[in-house]
């Protein structure tokens, strides 16, 4: 998301680590993509901002990764460290069971991660908008001086010429 800078446009492209174009994108301010990593290896993002010499620009992004293959890795990882839940696990006694506390631990985890990210895009809207209104007072403040200085020349060039009107200007000989 192009947060500033004038026109609020870049252009985007992402390729795979053999080089294959993924996603190319010309002059948008904002975009969401999701991309298959088939390809082991460094994928490659490029903001360019070439079509516009003059002015640069402020983008935003953010990548997320999907933890459908991390969650796989970590229940395996919990497997091997989970020595303490047989040791206090006596479940006659318990009525609820570790492993549904475990459960409701990783929804509020995953519930919590995707409340950041939406916060994250939300201080992303919320720059953007505070860069435009900045930019905006700015010309106004600017386009405000200008008429200012262009009131008061008019006033004092009206001032000089309404006394000149009222001046006399034969010679008088005594």
């Amino acid at each position: 998301q192009v947060i500033g800078g004038a026109g609020l446009d870049v252009d985007f492209s992402l390729e795979s680590p053999s080089g294959l174009l993924l996603v190319s994108e010309s002059r948008r301010s904002d975009g969401a993509h999701t991309v298959e990593p088939t390809e082991a290896g460094d994928y490659k993002l490029c903001f360019d901002n070439s079509f516009s010499t003059i002015s640069e620009k402020l983008v935003f992004f953010e990548l997320i990764f999907d933890s459908a293959q991390e969650e796989e890795e970590e229940e395996e990882e919990d497997e091997e460290g989970d020595g303490w839940v047989e040791a206090a696990e006596p479940e006659d006694m318990l009525d609820v069971k570790i492993e549904d506390i475990k459960e409701s631990i990783e929804t509020m985890k995953s519930r919590l991660e995707r409340s950041i990210q939406m916060q994250t895009l939300l201080r992303a809207f919320e720059a953007r908008d505070r860069n435009l209104q900045e930019s905006n007072l700015g010309r106004v403040n600017f386009w405000s001086a200008v008429n200012l200085g262009v009131l008061v020349v008019v006033a004092f060039l009206q001032v000089y010429m309404l006394k000149s009107l009222f001046e006399d200007k034969r010679t008088v000989r005594t």
